[in-house]
């Protein structure tokens, strides 16, 4: 006769981690039994928004170096008429260029910045980071127009004189390059999470049960035959 294999149903314990509250809700429970660890909602929101306007008002200093550094439209007059001086220059483009490689340079500061200020990830910042970039972008391109040359081609030309050169207002023909400063600060800011940030525990998956108990080992019917005896 052997012992039975098979431990005896034990029923589950009092203290069931898994067991559903009076609401109906199951809990999870956290690392030490407390929840989240990172600061609360309400803070991380705080921050964000604290985040988005910083990056939004540094989009002056982006309008001023666009004003400063894109080639501008050389224009002249005859007196009765305003033309190109240079028909197949590329300013313009080279004006929608300066601005989109000045946004990526924007978006990759202002992400890396935000990363050493606080070094934990979350949807909030990129967010900020995405909605400050946006905003940080229009203010440069209306900075950038209101303080470059007039928008009074006319008067500009009446004050500059037939035949003299003059700079045409400074334009963002390709509005796409407005998105240039979120994509880039969204992109790096990711990245320098995923290669720098803190790394979550790995969740221990203890089981709720106690470990059922090893079954006896088995036993033969019959005595030992006493020595010297044969059977």
């Amino acid at each position: 006769m052997t012992a039975p294999l098979t431990p005896p149903h034990q029923p589950p314990p009092n203290d069931d981690p898994w067991q559903k509250g009076p609401s109906g809700a199951t809990p999870w429970p956290g690392p030490d039994g407390s929840g989240d660890e990172g600061p609360g909602v309400r803070a991380e929101l705080v921050q964000a928004a604290v985040v988005a306007l910083l990056v939004a008002v540094v989009g002056v200093l982006l309008g001023l170096l666009w004003m400063w550094l894109a080639p501008h439209v050389p224009l002249i007059s005859d007196g009765k008429a305003v033309y190109l001086k240079d028909s197949e220059g590329e300013q313009a483009v080279g004006s929608d260029g300066t601005f989109a490689l000045l946004g990526l340079a924007f978006g990759a500061v202002s992400a890396v910045a935000v990363f050493l200020f606080r070094r934990r990830g979350g949807v909030p910042l990129v967010l900020a980071l995405a909605v400050g970039g946006l905003l940080g972008s229009l203010l440069a391109w209306r900075v950038g127009i209101w303080l470059g040359p007039s928008q009074d081609v006319v008067a500009a030309a009446k004050h500059a004189g037939k035949g003299v050169t003059f700079d045409a207002p400074l334009k963002l023909a390709a509005k796409g390059a407005l998105l240039a400063w979120p994509v880039a600060a969204m992109i790096v800011h990711l990245g320098l999470t995923a290669v720098f940030g803190p790394r979550d525990p790995e969740p221990e998956w203890a089981s709720p049960y106690p470990p059922a108990p090893l079954p006896p080992l088995g036993y033969e019917d019959s005595a030992p035959e006493p020595d010297g005896q044969k059977p």
